[in-house]
């Protein structure tokens, strides 16, 4: 028997609730201060602001100051609130290569802050655990694209943790890719499409859970969160430990490092909070495996584990997404989420410890909960049902995916009119001994190798599964099986690695599906 084999990690989590409304004013260290004059973190030499909306800009200064900023032949003006905090937005700005500057200053202060070669164009943040972090040495098609890349920048925030979150990050911009081979591949081809400048900010961390990316405040609409925090809240040795982990020099050792990142809600304090609400086309996010190692979750060994689990993860998914966009203050905000890909680890809770099974705790149910989020508007899901490593968490072939987060980029926020998707089940009709399947996103079905589709499997009311013989016809799917005499349900892909064949016209895989309401 296996247990999937995942990596993992989380974060931690701060002491009282802080409402999305005083985030901003939560600083790290003096720069809470009146007296200090500052500009958040991501306003730096080298960034790309984002193009066609307002984009705020914010820092700190002296109460009652009148801080100014000029960009683009443009002046605007802000009065400093009594807390220090000051906060306005730039006009709309058309995509631009040339450099442009930016000068922020202060009545009340002798400084001024001067920011250069800005450019504008799309920014997108990349964030999730060890498969977004995922270096471009590892995947040796990402690496072929360095000699023809350009216009991408990027920035990464350092990998930590706070209990509190904080309004302030390490790091800095750089006038060339970020480190990560799905990031990179993303931007590599929507620039390659779009012709503007591209931004990364990458925010990830291996093995981390969903739970450690989610703020305090989702503990009033994710009850399992709400445990976890209480627990943690409690658990004094816990916090001592990572006190005593954030005092010490670094580097970290490996153990004290992955003690951290098992955590849960402290890296959103410390890498997701100080983003907010820099301007941007939308977030990436490739995450799932830490949260996949149980079917229900809050398991109590390992410690680790204790977390959504694969049935829960899709709610948690969508809360996690209206959160976020409520503290970014975008309702259209894009997310696009990365399927977790083919791989042959099974649970050992379910019926059947063969991958192979349908009825197998695999990979297939954190999928299906992962198609959950499409219930959001402004949401996509990047198909991955071809991809990945039967033995391996960590799969090379990270260039299709970033491949495809372009096209749903292209077409959900560029408005492109071109085809993103791969076949997406409609409908089923019975027919006999016959069942047939219509889809949408097809204008003509086959299969990548000329052979029949496979993956199709069909069941009555036993919830036994059997292989079921496929045939293409025009736009639909036809699939029998000798072995049913009146077959009623269908289950596509459903497997921890399938051997899936069947695409559309633009040779975009179908995405995998069910049609029963079996409870795993």
């Amino acid at each position: 028997m296996r247990k999937l084999s995942i990596l993992i990690a989380c974060c931690f989590v701060s002491f009282n609730i802080i409402s999305a409304a005083d985030r901003i004013s939560k600083v790290e260290g003096n720069l809470n201060s009146q007296e200090d004059f500052r500009v958040a973190s991501l306003f730096k030499d080298h960034m790309v602001l984002q193009r066609g909306m307002p984009v705020p800009v914010w820092g700190n200064a002296a109460a009652g100051a009148i801080v100014t900023i000029d960009f683009a032949d443009l002046k605007f003006k802000k009065v400093v609130g009594t807390d220090g905090k000051w906060s306005l937005k730039l006009n709309s700005l058309s995509a631009s290569f040339e450099p442009k500057v930016m000068t922020i200053t202060s009545s009340k202060n002798q400084n001024e802050i001067v920011i250069a070669d800005i450019v504008i164009g799309d920014v997108w943040i990349c964030s999730g655990q060890s498969n977004m972090q995922f270096g471009i040495n590892g995947a040796p098609e990402v690496k072929a694209l360095f000699p023809s890349a350009k216009n991408i920048r990027s920035f990464t925030v350092q990998n930590t943790v706070a209990f509190e979150p904080q309004d302030s990050c390490d790091g800095e911009w750089i006038s060339e890719q970020p480190n990560s081979a799905v990031a990179f591949a993303f931007a590599y081809f929507l620039e390659k499409e779009v012709n503007v400048p591209i931004g990364i900010i990458m925010a990830s961390w291996g093995s981390s859970s969903l739970e450690a990316w989610m703020p305090r405040e989702l503990t009033a609409s994710v009850p399992h969160f709400k445990v976890m925090m209480e627990e943690f809240d409690d658990d004094k040795v816990t916090q001592s430990k990572i006190k005593k982990i954030l005092a010490a020099s670094k580097p970290w050792t490996k153990e004290d490092d992955i003690f951290l990142r098992r955590q849960t809600n402290i890296l959103f304090n410390a890498m997701m909070n100080p983003l907010i609400p820099y301007a941007c086309s939308g977030l990436a996010w490739y995450q799932g495996e830490r949260n996949a190692q149980s079917m229900h979750g809050m398991v109590k060994e390992p410690w680790y584990s204790r977390n959504s689990g694969i049935l829960a993860y899709g709610n948690t998914l969508k809360e996690w997404v209206k959160m976020y966009r409520n503290l970014w203050d975008r309702e259209n905000m894009q997310f696009q989420i990365v399927m977790l890909p083919g791989y042959e680890g099974v649970l050992d809770s379910g019926p059947s410890k063969n991958s192979n099974n349908p009825n197998a705790h695999s990979w297939a149910w954190m999928r299906e909960s992962q198609l959950e989020v499409l219930d959001l508007p402004h949401t996509s899901v990047v198909n991955t049902i071809d991809l990945g490593d039967a033995k391996n968490i960590h799969p090379t072939d990270k260039l299709p995916i970033g491949e495809r987060l372009a096209l749903l980029a292209r077409a959900n926020v560029l408005k492109e009119k071109i085809e993103a998707y791969g076949p997406v089940y409609r409908k089923v009709k019975n027919e006999g001994n016959t069942l047939v399947v219509h889809f949408d996103h097809v204008n003509q079905l086959k299969t990548i190798d000329g052979k029949a589709p496979r993956e199709f499997w069909l069941s009555d009311e036993s919830n036994k599964w059997v292989q079921g013989q496929a045939i293409i016809k025009g736009k639909t799917i036809e699939i029998s099986s000798s072995e049913i005499a009146k077959p009623v349900y269908i289950r596509y892909a459903f497997t921890g690695k399938p051997d899936v064949n069947l695409v559309n016209e633009e040779n975009l895989p179908a995405y995998p599906f069910r049609t029963d309401e079996f409870k795993p």
